[in-house]
């Protein structure tokens, strides 16, 4: 790939698995009848902003995640007071439009002192008019419009804290649930793309060539087959070639191979690596044949399972101390390596971009404060006391938690900003 290409690529993967993400959270949460003020991809200061019906998507600055904002989840920004003037836009008897500022600028309406005022149930609002009090009905879509900017009313039936048990953890449940179905999507194409071994295999194909590796200054190619390394046979025994060359660091190794059924000679020395073998910098595989409809659902499972268990062994070695906090990685580091991958092709990048895609479905469902995870504790705790827990103390965990993250987000960047300067 070229580097326009690989920078496309590395993007367009954190948006994909972000907005898949995302996206679940709005869908079953509009299906359970939640207002859903704004889906963002991204968190700090907006770059771009659109409204569609009730929902504002946005896209934010920070790339490191998103957010779904259901109405009743946070306080409305916007409120309105007994007391206070305000002008009301009426149709067909109910009131469409309260208008909170600039009000000599607003015509057709009706202006007054707010006696009364429910948005959430009644849906009504009494205003002193003229000496008069008027009580008028509010549409349950009714905006508040106030510094240039119009708000939706939610009537408590809209809100996220209103819906069953069920529905607020579907909501809660989808996005994690999205990134598993496009891991196993993402992987059964993956699986198509490679196919599986033929029969009784008899040769070793070159799959790929890592860049700035010895394989990629000689005259070796994709698609070569290996037919023998200093004058021993290789067949398809693909240990045998990893033997020979690993024990050959440093010192030219003869590699014998067919292309397009002609042999040609090629001499490459391995570089030793940290452990004191030898490598030149090669995949290669035995031929393969398209895998079946059937091999393709079941060779995604066994790769979902395989990473699932490499995730977990994973939060396994950092919970016992065996990754130190300057071993982790961030976005920009996470992006590097996307990068990386992006540049050996679109094979390698689809399974990256599955394997990320899971770990964070899996990373999201973590008892965490701020996350689904802990989102489903809160839920869970509700439905065995058959009440809420008290919003105040909800938000504030969740907002602590966040805060945590976001500093631990601070630390990994800047190790990951410290391994590009020293170029780890």
């Amino acid at each position: 790939m070229g580097m326009i290409q690989v920078v496309l690529s590395t993007v367009l993967v954190f948006f994909v698995i972000v907005t898949i993400h995302e996206w679940g959270h709005y869908f079953f949460a509009k299906r359970a009848g939640i207002l859903v003020r704004e889906f963002a991809i991204g968190f700090g200061p907006k770059l771009l902003s659109v409204k569609r019906g009730e929902t504002r998507y946005t896209l934010r600055l920070i790339p490191a995640g998103g957010f779904v904002r259901m109405a009743g989840e946070d306080p409305e920004i916007v409120e309105v007071q007994p007391g206070q003037t305000v002008a009301l836009r009426i149709k067909d008897n109910q009131v469409t439009r309260i208008f909170l500022d600039r009000l000599d600028e607003r015509t057709g309406t009706v202006r007054g002192e707010v006696e009364d005022v429910d948005l959430e149930r009644k849906l009504s609002i009494s205003l002193l008019v003229e000496g008069e009090s008027e009580q008028y009905d509010v549409h349950p879509q009714a905006l508040v419009i106030s510094k240039g900017r119009d708000t939706q009313i939610a009537p408590i039936d809209r809100h996220f804290g209103s819906k069953s048990v069920g529905k607020k953890a579907m909501a809660i449940f989808a996005g994690p649930m999205m990134n598993f179905i496009l891991a196993f999507v993402l992987y059964a194409v993956y699986a198509q793309m490679v196919g599986v071994p033929v029969e009784n295999p008899d040769k070793l194909i070159i799959s790929s060539i890592e860049e700035k590796m010895p394989a990629a200054g000689v005259d070796l190619k994709k698609g070569d087959v290996v037919e023998s390394v200093n004058g021993i046979k290789i067949g398809a025994d693909l240990e045998r070639m990893i033997d020979i060359i690993g024990k050959s660091p440093g010192a030219p190794v003869e590699m014998i191979v067919n292309r397009d059924g002609q042999i040609h000679t090629i001499n490459v020395t391995p570089r030793e690596n940290e452990a004191g073998v030898g490598k030149v910098g090669i995949s290669a595989t035995k031929p393969m044949r398209s895998a079946t409809f059937g091999e393709t659902l079941t060779n995604a499972a066994t790769l979902m399972e395989n990473s699932t268990r490499f995730i977990f062994e994973s939060f396994k070695m950092l919970v016992t101390g065996q990754f130190k906090l300057e071993d982790l990685g961030g976005p920009v580091r996470t992006a590097d390596m996307t990068a990386e991958i992006a540049r050996k092709g679109i094979v390698y990048l689809t399974s990256w971009t599955a394997l990320l895609s899971l770990y964070l479905g899996i990373f999201n469902l973590l008892p965490i404060p701020a996350l689904d995870g802990s989102r489903l504790i809160f839920i869970g705790l509700e439905a065995i006391r058959r009440k809420p827990i008290d919003p105040n103390k909800e938000s504030m965990v969740h907002f602590v938690g966040f805060a945590m993250l976001m500093l631990l987000m601070l630390v990994v960047t800047y190790n990951d900003i410290l391994r590009l300067v020293r170029g780890e």
